[in-house]
């Protein structure tokens, strides 16, 4: 029997967020999430029933794309144990991957050629202290085996907000270690404010804006 995982949707566009921003990738939405963030702007993946579909099904429409780049997000990918053996056989066919996950799941067993871009929930989202503290030795450990494999992406709803990331990543020691992002939660604090706080802290952070909302600002999916 084939896998099988929960697909919302496949699509290709430009990689809206991450240190690879603005290169063309293929995305592989998972279904299903164990959170319900506040701000979530893909609540269709666990809204909508999403669609059965084989790895080798998956691969096929991969295929299909003049691409190398491919991301599997969700939702929550790591919600679905299967998500393991498609990430495996994205790898073994020869594509850069990324994997974008909240944290909540170890992802010790995620292939190590897998870039891993974590989504630390922070209080303003409703769903604070849902990361996983296991994954921040993980982090270490592939980062030093294989710099750049992992980034920490902190949305920010609020100056609370923003104290609780800066917070988080000087008690963990991340400084330095890792590529950091800070993203605005769109209609609730204006980049320019984070952009001065991080300057006036002088904080090793990205300031991240997501792309695909700018280039496509009428398009909510598929993007």
């Amino acid at each position: 029997m084939q896998t099988e995982l929960k697909i919302s949707e496949i699509f290709y566009s430009l990689q809206g967020e991450s240190t690879f921003a603005g290169l063309p990738c293929i995305f592989i939405r998972l279904s299903d999430c164990n959170l319900r963030c506040n701000y979530c702007d893909a609540a269709y993946t666990w809204k909508e029933k999403g669609e059965l579909l084989s790895v080798s099904d998956i691969l096929a429409t991969v295929n299909n794309f003049p691409c190398n780049l491919v991301e599997v997000t969700g939702g929550e990918p790591l919600f679905q144990e299967e998500c393991i053996p498609l990430l495996s056989s994205l790898i073994n066919v020869g594509k850069t991957v990324l994997l974008e996950s909240n944290g909540s799941f170890p992802i010790n067993t995620v292939p190590a050629a897998v870039t891993c871009i974590l989504d630390v929930k922070c209080p303003d989202s409703g769903s604070g202290n849902s990361f996983t503290l296991k994954n921040i030795q993980e982090i270490l450990n592939r980062s030093i085996s294989r710099p750049g494999s992992c980034e920490l992406k902190f949305v920010l709803s609020s100056k609370n907000d923003y104290q609780w990331a800066k917070e988080f990543i000087f008690t963990h020691k991340l400084t330095g270690v890792l590529p950091i992002l800070f993203s605005p939660v769109q209609d609730r604090i204006e980049p320019q404010r984070i952009a001065e706080w991080i300057m006036e802290d002088g904080l090793n952070v990205r300031l991240q804006l997501q792309l695909h909302t700018i280039l496509w600002p009428e398009i909510s999916r598929g993007v």
